[in-house]
C-alpha cells in the first residue's frame, strides 16, 4: 500500500491463509459475478465445485478473515445516496478508541490509517446526500473530534482487482 498506509481492522483479524481452491475462487468472484438464478453453481462449476461448497468456502474465508467483505459494489448516487472521502486527525494515544466508534458507523468503509497530520482517512456513504453532513455530525458528536469531508469533484473508474496468492 502507499503512503504506508494501514487498513485499520474491522471485525477479525485473518486467522489462516487461503488454501489453492480458495484463492482461485477469490480470484475468479472478482468482478463479472455471473448474473443467473444461481450465481454460486455458475462460478462452482467454472472451478470444479458444486454451489454448496462455493457457499461454505465463502462462508469459512469471511469467518476466518481472509475476506472482510463479499457483495456487491454500488454507485450509491445513482440510487439517490452520496458518499465522500473523510479523514480526522486521531491523537495516537487515543488511536484504538476512535478506530472503535468510528468503525461501528454502518456508512464507513474502507477506513486506512496513513502517515499524515489527517491520520485517519475512510468513506462515507449514505442513503440520501444530507445523510452525509449528519452521519459527520455524529461521528464528531460521539469522537470529540473533527471530520473533514472532502466530496468528489470528478469521477474516476479505477477496476480494483488483488490477485490472491
Amino acid at each position: 500500500m502507499n503512503e504506508r498506509q494501514r487498513p485499520v481492522p474491522r471485525g477479525v483479524a485473518a486467522t489462516r491463509t487461503p488454501d489453492e481452491i480458495e484463492r482461485r475462487l477469490i480470484n475468479a468472484l472478482q468482478g463479472d459475478f455471473p448474473l443467473v438464478e444461481r450465481p454460486y453453481a455458475a462460478v462452482g462449476a467454472m472451478l470444479g465445485l458444486d454451489e454448496e461448497a462455493v457457499i461454505a468456502r465463502l462462508r469459512g474465508l469471511l469467518e476466518a478473515g481472509v475476506l472482510t467483505r463479499f457483495g456487491p459494489m454500488f454507485q450509491v448516487e445513482r440510487m439517490g445516496g452520496a458518499f465522500c472521502l473523510a479523514a480526522m486527525a486521531v491523537p495516537d494515544a487515543d488511536w484504538a478508541r476512535v478506530v472503535d466508534l468510528v468503525n461501528a458507523f454502518p456508512e464507513v468503509a474502507h477506513n486506512y490509517q496513513r502517515e499524515h497530520t489527517l491520520n485517519m482517512w475512510f468513506v462515507l456513504a449514505t442513503a440520501h446526500p444530507e445523510g452525509i453532513a449528519e452521519v459527520s455530525a455524529r461521528i464528531e458528536r460521539a469522537t470529540g473530534l473533527a471530520v473533514h469531508c472532502f466530496p468528489k469533484a470528478r469521477e474516476y473508474f479505477v477496476e480494483m482487482k488483488l490477485e490472491a496468492r
